[in-house]
């Protein structure tokens, strides 16, 4: 029996990783060309492929769940179409312990995306926005990119966030209890020294009534309680952020009474992509052993991707309806999820 798990688990896990390698490929291919429309003056060709290759494990965590689908489908379709699932169930090996078989191998590809998505995706997706807003220096401050926040009285925008503490194109207004503009500074780079940011090469407009006045500092102290670690947070989209920040995040958003709803939709479909994928292996497995068990390879291929548009159609459709009228976004979360689990356990009972 050993024999036989490593066999299946290794026709498995051999097409997901050969599905996740194309998926991967024509997403590099896609991207470059996207970004060779940017180019300028020092966002050059080296600088994007840079960007794309800092962004591939955002994709791969992104597309675990579907090549995982399709993986299964095209191993287990292998397997059946030479006739092998049918000796191994001539010998006795029930459908569940064949499913059994399968799920050992992605268990691996779900851990695999679970510490992309934690530990390496936000750090990477990171330093790729910001090498290229920093490249994109002008059209980023000309565009009024970047990053906005408010901390009391003072309303501030950042051009680009290195996850390392260093703040790139720091611009600060300061309003008075009137709302009147009071001063307006402008440094090149802010570094984090440990309590306090240190500001570099300031430039200070004074508002004074009519009149107005000038100044510039080498180097300048700014107290603040942002800190890296939220402005990490604040530089990426919800979901580009790690489980534990889109939780700590969610958590200061509440306690500052604002909304945390696009925080919480995207905590929601990052702790449960696990079982999400597990769902769409359930229905792959139960597909070969149904429905599928007799067709080509590209009917099964076909299959799989029309199946995992569909569950990512609802899914998006789904989380922004949860938003706009008011249920818990874990339900709509969980909704295809359940929906994946149910179907996939009656086409299996029907089979078996």
């Amino acid at each position: 029996m050993r024999k036989l798990n490593r066999y299946v688990a290794r026709s498995v896990a051999g097409a997901i990783a050969m599905v996740l390698i194309v998926l991967l490929s024509l997403d590099f291919v896609v991207s470059m060309i996207d970004q060779l429309g940017s180019l300028r003056d020092n966002y050059n060709v080296y600088e994007a492929l840079i960007y794309v290759l800092y962004s591939t494990p955002g994709q791969v965590y992104e597309y675990m769940p579907y090549a995982t689908l399709i993986g299964c489908l095209v191993g287990l379709g292998i397997l059946a179409g030479s006739s092998e699932l049918v000796v191994m169930r001539a010998a006795g090996v029930s459908t569940g312990r064949i499913s059994w078989m399968v799920l050992k191998p992605v268990f691996i590809f779900i851990a695999a995306g679970l510490l992309l998505g934690e530990y390496v995706t936000p750090y990477t997706d990171q330093v790729a926005e910001s090498r290229r807003a920093i490249a994109l220096e002008r059209q980023t401050i000309q565009h009024q990119q970047g990053i906005w926040s408010r901390e009391g009285d003072d309303f501030l925008h950042v051009n680009a966030i290195l996850p390392n503490g260093v703040l790139y194109g720091v611009t600060r207004y300061r309003f008075n209890e009137d709302r009147e503009l009071e001063q307006a500074s402008y440094s090149r780079q802010a570094t984090y020294m440990g309590g306090h940011w240190q500001e570099e090469s300031v430039a200070t407009t004074y508002f004074d009534g009519d009149r107005t006045r000038t100044g510039e500092t080498l180097l300048r102290r700014w107290d603040t309680s942002l800190t890296p670690n939220l402005f990490n947070i604040m530089a990426l989209p919800p979901k580009g952020l790690s489980i534990s920040n889109l939780f700590y995040y969610t958590n200061f958003l509440r306690e500052q009474n604002l909304d945390a709803s696009d925080y919480s939709l995207a905590f929601w479909e990052k702790a449960l992509q696990p079982l999400a994928t597990a769902s769409l292996v359930l229905i792959a497995i139960s597909f070969v052993f149904g429905p599928l068990r007799s067709v080509t390879m590209g009917q099964r291929i076909f299959t799989g991707v029309v199946f995992g548009i569909v569950f990512r159609l609802s899914q998006a459709l789904l989380g922004p309806s949860s938003l706009v009228f008011g249920f818990p976004p874990i339900l709509a979360v969980l909704a295809p999820i359940v929906f994946c689990f149910g179907l996939g356990l009656y086409l299996l009972k029907r089979a078996g």
